[in-house]
């Protein structure tokens, strides 16, 4: 079965945004990945926010999902309840909303790993109790 990859925030700005510290390994990471990455529209709306003051940055984003590289397969709205209890066991972290999404679609998509920058996957779990795979820099 062909893994599914889920992409967060960070090697989206990253990707685009050609000054970012991880912009080689993430160019490096997406040219090994077969698209489409999946997503949700809060990792889109965070990576936006991000990309805002770069020219052409937000214009990038929809690119992306124009040409089928993304896609948003996850409603927030049919996961309200696993998310409101993920973000209730993670409010010491604190997790943000695209974090409680990214782990809910892991749990949705199980042969998944999370695209990451963000070292708080290594402390989220999966149904409760299962490690996260992730592909992340600072997993060597």
């Amino acid at each position: 079965m062909k893994r599914r990859v889920i992409l967060d925030t960070g090697p989206l700005v990253a990707f685009i945004n050609g000054r970012d510290k991880y912009h080689k390994w993430a160019t490096l990471q997406w040219a090994q990945i077969e698209p489409p990455l999946l997503t949700c529209e809060a990792v889109l709306s965070e990576a936006c926010f991000l990309l805002g003051g770069l020219d052409g940055g937000q214009i990038a984003v929809f690119e992306l999902l124009k040409r089928r590289i993304l896609h948003t397969p996850f409603r927030m709205i049919e996961h309200i309840n696993q998310i409101a209890w993920l973000l209730q066991k993670y409010s010491n972290v604190p997790m943000s909303l695209a974090d409680a999404c990214l782990v809910r679609m892991t749990e949705v998509y199980p042969e998944s790993l999370v695209f990451t920058i963000d070292t708080d996957f290594s402390i989220y779990r999966k149904n409760k109790r299962q490690v996260i795979p992730i592909l992340s820099p600072h997993d060597r």
